[in-house]
């Protein structure tokens, strides 16, 4: 009896695995397909002025391979660039200068907010100085984009287009990620499909959607609409920005697009586990809203979802179950399914396909540590800051 029951629990536990599968295939947006790319878009008869605005703090060893992409813009309207210097100790912002005098292209200016205040992350306290300065020109946009973050000669150009032809308030592409290191083709990929698994693309982007996302490398803005919104400051605390702002435009009755970019590349490293650890975990338990419920929903849910199918695979064909090898054996499939569009977007092979449990585990592990590091009050630690809670910052009112 007890060996019966304990079969028996298997093979619901892989049924149950299945069908969160089948219910993730054909009900979660088709979120696993990677056609969402900029909306069709036709050129104004006026190109609308734009200011780009990037925060940078510490960003020498990647500025480079970014910044010179930005004054490079082949914008037809007028377009300057504003980099926000936020406290840097490798001399960031000289070196942006000494890039625009090497380079040339678009105007750009340099400045320094000082110390955030209580209550803002550094990252959107430089913005919102950037966005002081640009407002200054009068801009009809603003392209929020980050200091690791290479843009392809007509990519502003694409971007404003996609706005005006489709009338969105937020145009934000998802920078391809390198994927060069042995981890990081193991770990970034599934960064993303993770991501369009949360946020479906096509949601995001549907009228009457309450789905809401960006990516914070890639965010054209349209000005009028960040003044509805009170970007940044209705977000200060975010430490997940992105998607803060897009659900703070959204609130205030903006449309906005999130897709995957084909212009768009962040030339950040991430070589070795520990740097794609303390990407992920440094805000993870944030997503969670700092809430242990939702951490335990979240690692039921994963090992529900990726573990499972392995597990009772091998456990059904040990021990001759055919009806718990075939269920795991079968979400096993249609999850390594899903995960090849991503890998071909990201020119990876496809057995990498049949790793993502491994790599789900790796993910997990990473959300509990985040939350652990958050107990700690060690918890969104980035380039020497650590941020609290927002329940725990003082409301400006």
């Amino acid at each position: 009896m007890g060996e019966t029951a304990r079969v028996s629990a298997v093979v619901w536990t892989a049924a149950g695995s299945l069908l969160a599968w089948l219910w993730l295939l054909l009900g979660q947006g088709f979120f696993w397909r990677t056609d969402v790319r900029l909306p069709r878009r036709r050129e104004p008869d006026v190109w609308p002025p734009v200011c780009v605005v990037v925060p940078a703090r510490d960003e020498a060893a990647v500025l480079p391979d970014a910044l010179p992409s930005l004054l490079g813009q082949e914008y037809p309207g007028r377009a300057e660039v504003f980099l926000v210097d936020d406290g840097s100790t490798d001399g960031t912002g000289e070196l942006a200068r000494e890039l625009a005098r090497r380079h040339g292209g678009l105007p750009l200016t340099v400045a320094s907010p000082g110390e955030p205040p209580a209550g803002w992350t550094g990252k959107l306290w430089a913005v919102r100085h950037g966005i002081a300065l640009a407002r200054a020109r009068d801009p009809e946009y603003l392209l929020l984009t980050d200091a690791d973050i290479a843009h392809r000669p007509d990519s502003l150009r694409e971007l404003v287009a996609a706005a005006g032809s489709g009338g969105f308030d937020v145009v934000s592409q998802m920078a391809r990620l390198r994927v060069e290191s042995a981890w990081e083709r193991l770990v970034v990929p599934a960064f993303v499909y993770f991501f369009a698994q949360l946020y479906p693309f096509r949601r995001i982007g549907g009228r009457g959607s309450r789905t809401a996302a960006a990516a914070g490398g890639c965010v054209l803005l349209r000005a009028d609409a960040a003044a509805r919104a009170r970007i940044p400051d209705a977000i200060r605390h975010a430490v997940i920005d992105d998607v803060a702002l897009a659900r703070a435009v959204k609130g205030a009755g903006g449309r906005v697009w999130l897709g995957l970019a084909d212009r768009v590349d962040s030339v950040r490293p991430y070589p070795r586990l520990h740097d794609l650890w303390r990407m992920v975990s440094r805000s993870a338990y944030a997503q969670l809203r700092h809430n242990p419920l939702v951490l335990a929903g979240t690692v039921a849910g994963l090992v529900l979802v990726y573990l499972v199918p392995p597990v009772t695979l091998a456990a059904g064909v040990a021990a001759g179950g055919a009806a718990a090898a075939v269920a795991g054996g079968l979400a096993w499939l249609i999850m390594a399914g899903t995960y090849v569009p991503m890998l071909r977007y990201y020119r990876q092979p496809w057995w990498l396909a049949p790793l993502l449990p491994f790599t789900a585990c790796l993910y997990l592990l990473m959300t509990v540590d985040s939350a652990v590091q958050h107990h700690r009050g060690r918890g969104a630690a980035w380039k020497g800051r650590t941020y609290a809670r927002p329940e725990a910052v003082p409301d400006e009112g």
